[in-house]
């Protein structure tokens, strides 16, 4: 069988920080990047691990935006190289993150994110960059993976991404 093409996927990315302000500051850098934002959620609280407890102080809030252009597949890579420079820009004087910001993309079928942390389930792209499908779409909503994060399994994710999703389908015009 010959290799076929894949549609353009949808831009997401996840931004948390204890520090509110940097939100409209770090969203404006990445529209100037990636084109405007078709999506950005509240506030929501990130309190499903206390792994960045120590880095970030709390309370930590994260918000969830989608872009409006589409992304070509290959191109993840290359955004987690810029939205890790990006966090760059921000670091404390003692060299602490203020903002963490993690990208990936939403097909009609899974939810992919970039990671620069090898593991099992991770896929190699380039630049010291893996891939990772977090969550599947499987008939009428989203299922987690083994290895899914507590906070992308939570209701209240998965209600905002079946959003995008919606989005994304109008605007491949697959209406779902």
């Amino acid at each position: 069988m010959k290799p076929k093409g894949h549609d353009r996927v949808k831009l997401i990315a996840s931004l948390f920080t204890a520090e509110a302000g940097l939100f409209g500051e770090v969203l404006k850098r990445l529209e100037d990047r990636f084109g405007p934002a078709d999506l950005l959620s509240e506030p929501m609280e990130f309190s499903h691990t206390a792994y960045y407890d120590s880095e970030f102080g709390g309370p930590i809030r994260r918000k969830m935006a989608s872009f409006e252009p589409l992304m070509e597949i290959g191109e993840l890579a290359e955004i987690k190289l810029f939205t890790n420079a990006l966090e760059d820009e921000y670091l404390r004087e003692g060299g602490g993150r203020r903002i963490n910001i993690d990208p990936g993309y939403l097909t009609l079928d899974k939810l992919v994110l970039a990671s620069c942390k090898d593991f099992s389930h991770r896929i190699y792209l380039s630049g010291g960059v893996y891939a990772e499908v977090t969550l599947m779409y499987v008939g009428h909503g989203f299922t987690a993976l083994p290895w899914t994060y507590p906070d992308y399994r939570d209701g209240r994710m998965t209600a905002l991404l079946k959003e995008i999703r919606r989005r994304y389908a109008h605007k491949l015009g697959k209406g779902v």
